[in-house]
């Protein structure tokens, strides 16, 4: 915005500018265009306001309301939230610094209602094909789809992975590190000998990689010749193209592999709090939308919960301890042993709570006494 623009203009492009400093550019650009949007809003149907304290709620943001569902062509409910959060996290961030604009201008009701979209994991039969038409076609693209599929990563996160992206944790336990993505977070995803397989064959074919990708790519897992939105594209293509060649029945694209990834999890016993993590999410609410409860997968847990309603429930019996065999050292510090763990089961069950105290003073005094018996061991 050019100094000759009005001066509601330039206080918005300056906080804006300040808003550059931490936030990611694509979303910086958002701002931009919203500001930009609504500020010809403004200069088109009022072209008299020429300051923040000027505005009003109608007929200045009701009519900008009303551009916006009239727009051509129809915005989705989705964009049009998006929108006004933005401008409502910049009228907001003016009024904290000062300038004088009147409060409520954007409310709770102004909000269309949020889309509820359903989950779109491949069909078992389509994740079938595809994985082996991956398989077969064996080349960098390909074993870089089976990565994602095999983990659930984003695409933009498997395009940052770096070089050392496996690390290992213990022994038997390796990880695959995600670097900082979408979410400003990074996390460890377990790998399985399948995902350090891809792992290896991606470095292998790496090195057979021209070296001008590999100029370019320095440090970076997946190498490339172009830049990260292009390459991004080239991703998306060959995916789309092994769909078609799989033949599967639908449109394949890299949010339907995380999504299979997602629902697979679920039908595996994985928990929604491990799940969550997995997914990268900061809310279980978005989990949730990226899984999808099948008929079968009803059937099957309705019947589990029925067997397991029609058992009753027993109540754990508390034995007695055994008599060690011989009156040794061990076999005094084992009876305390059982003795204590007895009290505990005993006290648990009392609603007496100046009983349960005196018990749980007891229960100190024989863990005295098994320390000083370990000494004397």
């Amino acid at each position: 915005m050019s100094p000759s623009h009005s001066p509601l203009e330039e206080i918005f492009a300056a906080h804006i500018q300040t808003l550059a400093l931490t936030l990611r550019p694509t979303t910086v650009s958002e701002y931009r265009h919203v500001a930009r949007g609504f500020l010809d809003y403004l200069r088109g149907s009022f072209p008299q306001l020429r300051r923040l304290s000027q505005l009003r709620r109608d007929p200045h943001l009701l009519g900008w309301l009303c551009r916006l569902g009239e727009h051509h062509p129809p915005l989705c409910n989705k964009t049009r939230i998006n929108r006004l959060i933005a401008l409502r996290r910049l009228l907001e961030d003016l009024a904290a610094n000062g300038h004088p604009i009147q409060p409520g201008l954007i409310r709770r009701d102004d909000f269309p209602p949020p889309p509820k979209y359903l989950p779109r994991p491949l069909s078992p039969e389509d994740d079938r094909l595809l994985q082996q038409e991956l398989r077969r076609t064996d080349d960098l693209f390909a074993n870089a789809l089976l990565l994602m599929r095999a983990t659930g990563i984003r695409i933009g996160e498997c395009i940052d992975l770096a070089l050392d992206c496996l690390c290992q944790l213990d022994l038997d336990q390796w990880a695959l590190h995600v670097p900082i993505g979408k979410l400003h977070t990074e996390r460890l995803l377990p790998a399985d000998p399948d995902v350090r397989q891809w792992v290896a064959r991606i470095l292998a074919l790496r090195a057979q990689a021209p070296p001008a990708h590999l100029a370019n790519s320095e440090g970076l897992f997946l190498p490339r010749a172009v830049g990260r939105p292009r390459y991004a594209q080239i991703l998306r293509a060959a995916l789309a193209d092994a769909g078609k060649r799989a033949g599967c029945s639908c449109h394949v694209t890299p949010h339907r592999l995380r999504h299979s990834f997602a629902t697979e999890m679920l039908r595996l016993g994985v928990s929604l709090p491990a799940l969550r993590q997995l997914m990268g999410h900061h809310d279980i609410r978005m989990t949730l939308r990226y899984l999808e409860v099948t008929q079968p997968d009803l059937q099957r847990e309705f019947h589990l919960a029925r067997q397991n309603a029609s058992q009753p429930h027993r109540v754990p019996v508390i034995a007695a301890p055994r008599q060690p065999a011989r009156a040794d050292l061990p076999g005094i510090r084992q009876a305390i042993a059982a003795t204590r763990y007895l009290l505990g089961m005993f006290r648990r069950q009392l609603g007496d709570e100046k009983t349960r105290r005196k018990l749980q003073r007891l229960d100190r005094r024989l863990l005295d006494v098994a320390h000083q018996l370990d000494q004397i061991t």
